[in-house]
């Protein structure tokens, strides 16, 4: 599946306040899903001893799953295609990977 139509597919669920005038939203719920992932993250360190265990990676894949979902909508709200997006990123890391610029600080490297 291409980003594009994930994009444009997931967005038949978007049924929150103001949807498609409502940045604020899916923005906020970005922020909670990412959370989610690091707890699922953390707990495997405190009860798995660091092992990811395939309940885990069915977890985690769960909440990766509506981080994405968030990362469309908050695309959607914000009038970008996806597709654009994912490859402008692509293409701002192989630069910095040319550059011997991945690490370090500042957005631009």
């Amino acid at each position: 599946m291409q980003l594009g139509d994930y994009q444009r597919d997931s967005r038949a669920t978007a049924i929150y306040p103001g949807a498609g005038d409502n940045l604020l939203y899916p923005t906020l719920g970005l922020c909670g899903e990412a959370g989610e992932v690091a707890e699922k993250v953390k707990k495997m360190l405190r009860d798995d001893a660091g092992v990811l265990t395939d309940a885990r990676r069915e977890a985690l894949a769960a909440e990766l799953g509506d981080v994405l979902w968030y990362v469309a909508q908050v695309a959607t709200e914000a009038r970008l295609d996806l597709d654009a997006v994912a490859g402008g990123n692509l293409a701002k890391l192989r630069s910095r990977q040319e550059r011997s610029a991945l690490t370090g600080d500042g957005d631009e490297r």
